[in-house]
Order: structure tokens, then C-alpha cells, then sequence
């Protein structure tokens, strides 16, 4: 006999133990009073015994009503002391073919027993098998007709419910799919916070359920209650997403603010395309009601709304997920806001009338866990080593401790850990050098008052921001290569995205490709501001107009950097020299891709550019300014590379991929478009090559 059960008090004032709550009293009253099947996993104890230890399978049969509470042996059990997977409703065929499967999330730990349940019930799989019932070309903005089910019932098209709590769903985003996921967008993976509290119980006490309030206040200043949660906004979440010009407000506003023209647009599309006004009750079973009188207000009498159009039957979906997700603020609120946006977009495609203009989706590159840099290697499930340091978000430390990489699953973009080093929290990580792609080792670090080297907090910038490529790299590729004849074994050479530090530090690096004989400007010095953090914040990435102000007055947009210039020199030769450098630069960069076109077409295969589609590069054999297509519809890479055309497309490239180039460090960035011109016979009359070095 056990005198003393561990938690008990904690357990027995919880949620999980309350016999009167709805989630275990539903059924009492029932004839016959029983939990069915598909309900038992959930909310009887024996049910969700029993599905763990049949490896989630269906729970076999009803369970009678009282059924009781969740107890002790409900998760402490011989099946859940080994369980670290944990089966989700979104379905996908797999590769080699068969029935469709479950998602399925492995390698946890005690989290696992919480998402057994909190998962919800549906999924974008869910929604779309839904649909599929009714035809293959359905009007999304059409109530489909009804159709005959296996058992002979005549089924429409009804309201399909994620069900509540889904804080596993939401906190794995895209991962798991719970939200109705539009195609053609990609989405947040599972929100990484810190380590230690990222998972169910990291910020739960598994028996009370209760949140660690004491853990959250450990990072956020003034939280000692729950609510107070409410007003926690991170560095990583920094955009304005409900359009209303507070950016201050807590991440919770955010999504409601969000949620609030959602909910808007849900109502004004299903009067005016669906065909009869619609009302949603959280609290009331099918949520979702015709608003007869159209006061707002499910009343007496009003049925369970029926006028669902595909359209409609999405963004409703999405919207009852976030209502039935109330800390989806601090689950995933990045990947909650997105679905909201989506919906809310989708019916505007319809309607025309919701104006989101100030709306943002998503964060800049750094947090924006939801782009490519982040989600390329998803289906692979690992980031290659060469790729970690980059673009996964332990990767930066892992470098720092080991002077190299190893392949590490994808992260939902970065942390704040990938940057403050969590030993001597908040600090950042001290980076003294960077050593680039050619081998030069440099820094923006100086020497202090008393002589002592000061490492500039900018370096960590460049640890990344420095492209992967370099003349070096270019003269490797080309070795013993005859300059002007095309050989089907060049492949192009890329600098890779956002080189900045390569472009600061000009020639001293030599990220572009510099041609032999030719003089080219090294760090850029001659600006007051010339590191990283001197212009851009260091969490919204964000040009820091203030700083520009200082000298040029008015500045209050971000394209104003892009009308400044330094000097009076008329470098593209068009008279102008009053617009900005930006526009000088542009100039080139065009003269650049016409000389470009013109060499590739005279060595007998025309070439393409595309900024968006790797390789860049195309073949258009028929210069109708489309990618010519093989036989399975792909693009054809361009495959009759010169070593003197690869190294004028390498830096054109490189322009393309530094959009702050003409700030970074403009001379430099003239001199090497000039240079490439001239390389492959284009015309550079008129055209002004900086001098160099610097004066």
C-alpha cells in the first residue's frame, strides 16, 4: 500500500482530475450512457491505456459513462515509460506507394504522453479528403452538392472541427500540419524557444498543469502571473502582423488582432458569396451558426450553419483552431498568424474588400522559420554540414566550440541562443576574426585607449554574411580551361546569398571576382558608418533610418538609402549626377547582363538569367526570354560555360545576391561590374571605373 502518492495534491486540483468538467461528464447522461470509441483515447483513462500500449491504434470498445478522470496510472504505465512517438492526423502516402499513413513525430520524451491527446483531431489532410468527396473540380466559392456515402446516406459538405487543445498541432506547425495549409505557402515548424522549454512539460507541470511562471520570468522582465504572458513579445517577432502600427503590443495581441479580421472576413464572405450571414459560439457545439437576424449573437433557434463553400470551409477551420488553442500565442504564434493570414487572404481573392496592406506574415530572414533557408531540407530531414552554420540555429555555436559542422535536423529559423552565448547569458558570442572563402582572415575589431584588441560584435554578422565563394574559388573551377572555349564540364560558381561582409571588406577579401592586373578598393572606411550593427538592428535587420538621418536629412523611408551618393562623379555617363549611387550601379549591372547576353549568344548558345531558380543561369536557345525546357518540363541549366563568361555571370551574380551592395561598398562593386563589362566585350564608353585604391 502506497501511504504517500507523489503529486497527488498537485494532480488532484487539476484539470486532468475534474469529474464535473465536460471533457469527462459529456457522456454521463447518455442512453446508453457510454464514451464511444473515437472519444475513449482521450477522455477515459482506460481508453488512452489502452491506445498507448496497442501502439495508437483504435481504442476497441465504448467505455461506460461516469468513466472517471485522467489518473496516476493513465501516464504512469509499462507502455508510456518507453513512449517517444506520437502518431498525428495528418495522412501522406509514402514513396514507395500503399495506404496512406499518419505523421508521426519520434524521438521525444515525456512530452509524448501530453500529445497523445492535445493534438486535435484534424489536419490540412483531414480538411482536403473532406473536400475530395465531392468532385475533383469544385467551385471553391460554390455550397457543393450533396453526395452518397459507402453506408448509402446522403452527406453535405458541414463544418470540420481541429477539436480543443491542440497545443502539440500548434507547437510542431508545419510539421504536423494541423492547421489547414494552403498550397503554394510554407509555414513555421515547431517553435524553438530555449532549450529546456520548448516542449509540454518544459512549461507545464505535468500534474497541476499549471505554467512554470517562475521559468518564463528567468528571460521576461516583469511576468510574476499567467496573464502577464499575454504582454511577452520576443526579439524574433517583431513585425507589425495585424497591420496596426504597434509593434510593442504582446505576440497575444498580435494574433488577435489578426484573428479579429479573420473573423471579419469569414463574416462578410459567407452573406455575400456563401449565401446566408453566419455567427460563430466557441462554447457551443457546432460553433459555427446561420445568423438569421443578423445580430452578431448565436440565438435560440438559429441551426448549425449549412451554406459551407470549400473557400469558406478553410478559413473557418483555421479560425476555430486558434480560438480552441488558447496559448497558441506561446505555443507557435508565428505559425498561427500565418494560417490566419493565409485564410484571411484566400477569401479576399474572392472578396476584394479586406485591406491588409499594413498585415505582415512573416519576420525578416533571420526568424522567419517558414522560408527556404530554413525549410529546403525538410524533406531530406537533416541540413547538410556545409549548410549548418548558416541555416540552422544551433549552428553558429556549434561552429564557434568546434572550428566546423555536422548535419543537424532543420530548425524553425533562429534562436536566441544562435547569437547570446547561454553560458554568459545575455552576452553575445565574442568573435574576434572571420576568416572568408579566399582565406583572408579580417575583423572590425580595433585596438582600445589602452592598447588592448576589442572584438566588434559585427564579426558574429559575418560569420554568415561573408557568400561562399570567391576569386579564388572561381580560378579553382577554371583551371587549364581555355579562356574563350565552352566546355560542358564548367558548372556555374555561386556566391551564394546576402555576401555583405564580402562587399565591406571589397578587395581585402575578394568575394567578387577580381580580374588579374586590375587594382580594386578594400574595407570600406570612408563612411561613418561601416559595420553591421552601425546600420542595421541587430533583430529586425531593419536600416536604422535614425542613424541616416545624422547626415541625411529626412530620412524616414527605407528605399531612402538608395537616392544617396557621396561624390559628384558621373559614373554611368548618362549626366545625372544627382541621382543616387544605386542608380549608378544599376547601370552597369544592366550594361553587365546585356554584354553577357551578347558574348553567350556569339559562342553559340544564348543564355537566360533568373534570380529566383537556381542554377541563375539558362539556356534560351530560342531568345524568347524563357528558360528553354527538357524533355521532363525542367529548365536547362546553362551548359556551355567560357571561363571568361562564367566569371562575368559569377559577378553579376554577385550584385543580384547583395541587395545592400550599392551601400556596402559602391566603388568597389562599380569596379568590379566595369571590369566584367569589359571581359566580355561590352560596351563601356561613357562609363567611369572608380579609382583605386580610394581616395
Amino acid at each position: 500500500m502506497v501511504a504517500d502518492v507523489p503529486f497527488e495534491e498537485e494532480w488532484a486540483n487539476s484539470p486532468h482530475n475534474d469529474a464535473e468538467a465536460e471533457a469527462f461528464a459529456h457522456w454521463n447522461e447518455d442512453d446508453p450512457a457510454e464514451v464511444p470509441t473515437n472519444c475513449a483515447k482521450c477522455h477515459t483513462s482506460a481508453g488512452y491505456q489502452e491506445y498507448v500500449a496497442t501502439g495508437q491504434g483504435e481504442v476497441s470498445a465504448a467505455i461506460p459513462a461516469p468513466a472517471g478522470t485522467i489518473q496516476c496510472v493513465t501516464c504512469h504505465n509499462e507502455a508510456t515509460a518507453t513512449l517517444t512517438s506520437v502518431k498525428f492526423p495528418q495522412t501522406y502516402v509514402p514513396e514507395e506507394g500503399g495506404d496512406p499513413v499518419n505523421v508521426e513525430l519520434t524521438g521525444l520524451g515525456p512530452e509524448a504522453r501530453c500529445m497523445v491527446c492535445h493534438q486535435g483531431r484534424a489536419s490540412t489532410s483531414t480538411v482536403n479528403d473532406s473536400l475530395a468527396r465531392f468532385g475533383e473540380d469544385l467551385d471553391p466559392d460554390a455550397v457543393p452538392a450533396p453526395v452518397t456515402d459507402s453506408s448509402g446516406n446522403e452527406v453535405s459538405l458541414g463544418f470540420i472541427n481541429i477539436h480543443y487543445f491542440p497545443a502539440g498541432a500548434t507547437l510542431y506547425g508545419t510539421e504536423v500540419k494541423g492547421g489547414y495549409q494552403y498550397e503554394g505557402k510554407t509555414y513555421d515548424g515547431k517553435f524553438r524557444h530555449v532549450e529546456g522549454i520548448e516542449t509540454c512539460v518544459g512549461c507545464h507541470d505535468q500534474h497541476s498543469l499549471e505554467i512554470r511562471i517562475e521559468k518564463c520570468a528567468e528571460c521576461h522582465e516583469g511576468v510574476a502571473s499567467v496573464e502577464d504572458l499575454r504582454n511577452v513579445r520576443m526579439q524574433g517577432s517583431l513585425a507589425d502582423y495585424d497591420g496596426d502600427g504597434d509593434v510593442t503590443e504582446g505576440i497575444a495581441a498580435e494574433l488577435a488582432g489578426v484573428q479579429e479580421v479573420l473573423y471579419a472576413g469569414i463574416q462578410e464572405y459567407a452573406k455575400s458569396v456563401a449565401g446566408a450571414p453566419i455567427v460563430y459560439n466557441p462554447t457551443t457545439y457546432p460553433y459555427y451558426f446561420t445568423d438569421t437576424n443578423e445580430n452578431g449573437t448565436a440565438d435560440e433557434g438559429e441551426e448549425g450553419y449549412v451554406n459551407w463553400t470549400p473557400r469558406l470551409e478553410k478559413a473557418a477551420y483555421n479560425y476555430q483552431m486558434s480560438v480552441k488553442d488558447p496559448g497558441a500565442f506561446a505555443h507557435n504564434a508565428k505559425y498561427m498568424i500565418q494560417l490566419m493570414y493565409d485564410s484571411t487572404e484566400d477569401l479576399n481573392a474572392e472578396l476584394g474588400t479586406i485591406d491588409m496592406a499594413a498585415m505582415q506574415r512573416q519576420d525578416p530572414g533571420h526568424f522567419a522559420g517558414n522560408t527556404e533557408p530554413f525549410r529546403h531540407w525538410d524533406e531530406e530531414g537533416m541540413v547538410e554540414a556545409g549548410c549548418v552554420k548558416c541555416h540552422q540555429a544551433e549552428g553558429v555555436p556549434q561552429f564557434l566550440e568546434n572550428g566546423t559542422n555536422i548535419a543537424m535536423e532543420p530548425s524553425n529559423g533562429f534562436m536566441c541562443t544562435t547569437c547570446h552565448n547561454s553560458a554568459e547569458w545575455p552576452a553575445r558570442y565574442v568573435v574576434e576574426s572571420v576568416t572568408f572563402p579566399g582565406g583572408a582572415e579580417v575583423s572590425f575589431g580595433g585596438v582600445d585607449a589602452d592598447g588592448n584588441f576589442v572584438a566588434d560584435e559585427s564579426n558574429l554578422c559575418m560569420l554568415c554574411h561573408q557568400g561562399r565563394s570567391s576569386t579564388a574559388s572561381v580560378n579553382r573551377a577554371l583551371a587549364d580551361k581555355d579562356p574563350e572555349t565552352p566546355d560542358s564540364s564548367i558548372r556555374f560558381t555561386n556566391i551564394h546569398y546576402f555576401a555583405a561582409g564580402a562587399t565591406l571588406f571589397g578587395g581585402d577579401v575578394e568575394g567578387a571576382y577580381q580580374y588579374e592586373g586590375k587594382e580594386y578598393v578594400g574595407q570600406n572606411v570612408t563612411h561613418p558608418l561601416n559595420k553591421c550593427k552601425d546600420c542595421h538592428d541587430v533583430h529586425a535587420l531593419q536600416i536604422k533610418l535614425e542613424a541616416c538621418a545624422t547626415c541625411h536629412s529626412g530620412a524616414s523611408d527605407p528605399a531612402d538609402p538608395k537616392t544617396y551618393r557621396m561624390d559628384t562623379t558621373d559614373y554611368d555617363g548618362d549626366g545625372d549626377v544627382t541621382e543616387g549611387i544605386s542608380a549608378e550601379i544599376d547601370a552597369f549591372a544592366e550594361q553587365l547582363y546585356a554584354g553577357i547576353q551578347a558574348y553567350a549568344k556569339d559562342k553559340g548558345t544564348p543564355i537566360l538569367y533568373n534570380a529566383a531558380a537556381y542554377p541563375y543561369f539558362f539556356v534560351d536557345a530560342d531568345e524568347n526570354g524563357e528558360a528553354d525546357v527538357n524533355d521532363t518540363g525542367a529548365a536547362i541549366g546553362y551548359n556551355a560555360w567560357t571561363p571568361t563568361l562564367l566569371t562575368a555571370a559569377y559577378n553579376y551574380q554577385y550584385y543580384q545576391k547583395d541587395p545592400g551592395a550599392f551601400t556596402h561598398n559602391p566603388k568597389y562593386v562599380l569596379q568590379f561590374l566595369f571590369d566584367s563589362i569589359g571581359a566580355v566585350g561590352g560596351d563601356t564608353a561613357g562609363f567611369t571605373r572608380p579609382a583605386a585604391p580610394a581616395e
